[in-house]
């Protein structure tokens, strides 16, 4: 017992998210991240919050960074919740730590797309204030600039996204000593997991970018084209880490060898690819003791066939229909001068909930 309890305060002070495992030895994490207070951090200081040596002097020395580690929590949430919102689970959050509650640990599909949205978020928010030149550590990476090709017309520059700080930044952070490694015998631990499902979500970032140029030339031409390398917005990231999500592969855990099930994946693991080891549960009940609300009063589609659809959300328990009034200004006009004159609209829509 005293070496799981160990091995819990290790990951709170060591995962990314800053979304703890751990309610009392994390309980400052979630002010930290700004979410609910943009002042806390700075009135905090590194010295108070729930971090390791290591952690807290990176955090003393990189204390600029504090913005961009609660706008990469803020991206990475935001996301989780527009990519599952149709979903049974639909990414909610607590008020509490940990804010995720039940999928922060439970090591399912839904624990290893926390932990890659997450760490995508903060690469994301780093590297993009690196790009806007808000810190003085880093800037646009200049490593293609002055090369390309001549004969086509074109060449590298402009502000290419320098990635690789922000990446580096994100591993430095978040990964303790412990090397992601697995082998198929020896399976994987929860930490090794998350760090490999961290690290799926930081090389999204890098298989999202693409490249965009600009045209110079007489009137218009393009003689010359001038082409840079920038991320994806954070939606495209998030649509690919969900595709991650529905492909991901179940893998053994170390810590119960005797008990691992035929059907784990026991070949070597794309460095692409989420990993989980147990099933998810089908989030149709609300369970307290696990944190799932269930789908209860949620909004469902009546005409849809996919996973928003009545019968999939609601679980085979039916729906409620609700007559909803709405009212909006409509048929607008310009009237000289100097307004505009509407009519208000009104029309009654059905809207469906789940039993």
């Amino acid at each position: 017992m005293e070496r799981r309890n160990r091995g819990v305060r290790h990951m709170c002070t060591l995962t990314l998210l800053l979304v703890c495992v751990c309610p009392l030895c994390c309980r400052a994490s979630w002010m930290w991240l700004g979410v609910t207070s943009a002042g806390v951090p700075e009135k905090l200081g590194c010295a108070n919050l729930p971090l390791n040596n290591r952690q807290r002097d990176l955090c003393r020395k990189k204390l600029f960074l504090l913005p961009s580690i609660r706008e990469g929590a803020r991206l990475g949430i935001s996301e989780c919740q527009n990519q599952f919102r149709h979903e049974r689970w639909n990414c909610s959050t607590r008020d509490e730590p940990p804010v995720f509650g039940y999928e922060f640990t439970s090591g399912t599909k839904e624990t290893a797309f926390i932990y890659a949205v997450m760490a995508a978020g903060l690469v994301h928010a780093v590297t993009r204030s690196c790009s806007q030149g808000n810190m003085t550590e880093c800037g646009c990476d200049s490593r293609l600039r002055g090369s390309g090709s001549t004969e086509e017309g074109w060449h590298w520059g402009g502000c290419s996204d320098h990635i690789q700080y922000g990446t580096w930044f994100s591993r430095k952070f978040t990964d303790n000593t412990v090397k992601n490694m697995s082998t198929t015998r020896g399976g994987y631990t929860l930490i090794t997991m998350n760090h490999h499902n961290s690290e799926v979500g930081r090389q999204a970032i890098h298989r999202t970018m693409s490249t965009h140029c600009r045209c110079h030339g007489v009137s218009g031409s393009c003689a010359v084209k001038t082409c840079w390398k920038t991320m994806a917005a954070f939606e495209h990231v998030g649509t690919y880490l969900k595709e991650r999500y529905e492909h991901s592969v179940q893998v053994s855990d170390r810590s119960r060898r005797k008990t691992r099930r035929k059907d784990q994946h026991r070949l070597p693991v794309d460095k692409q690819q989420l990993i989980f080891f147990n099933k998810s549960p089908n989030y149709c009940l609300e369970d307290r003791r696990r944190g799932v609300a269930g789908t209860r009063g949620r909004r469902c589609n009546r005409t849809s066939t996919g996973s928003d659809g009545c019968n999939l959300l609601c679980c085979g328990r039916g729906y409620n229909t609700h007559v909803v009034r709405h009212v909006q200004r409509c048929e607008c006009k310009f009237v000289w001068c100097c307004y505009v004159r509407c009519r208000r609209c009104e029309s009654m829509n059905d809207m469906h909930t789940c039993k």
